[in-house]
């Protein structure tokens, strides 16, 4: 029975970091990265979406705001 528990560990793979950084150099080099255009470009549109929704949800605020206001009767 020890045999059999002492063969089933044997046949277990271990952690070995070496072999690791290997696969993961292996993965690096299969990543297709973005060129230096396709970074500024996506990274404009990201801003340029923020500063819209920014503007859009401080005009929502400010209607709500507005209206509860005049609903409450408080005239601010």
């Amino acid at each position: 029975m020890s045999q059999d528990v002492n063969a089933d560990v044997k046949d277990k793979p271990g952690f070995n970091p070496v072999e690791f950084a290997r696969e993961t150099q292996r993965e690096i080099i299969k990543v297709t990265w973005p060129t230096r255009k396709e970074t500024l470009v996506t990274t404009v549109m990201i801003v340029v979406m923020a500063l819209v929704v920014g503007l859009f949800f401080l005009a929502v605020d400010s209607a709500l705001g507005f209206g509860i206001s005049r609903i409450l009767g408080m005239n601010s």
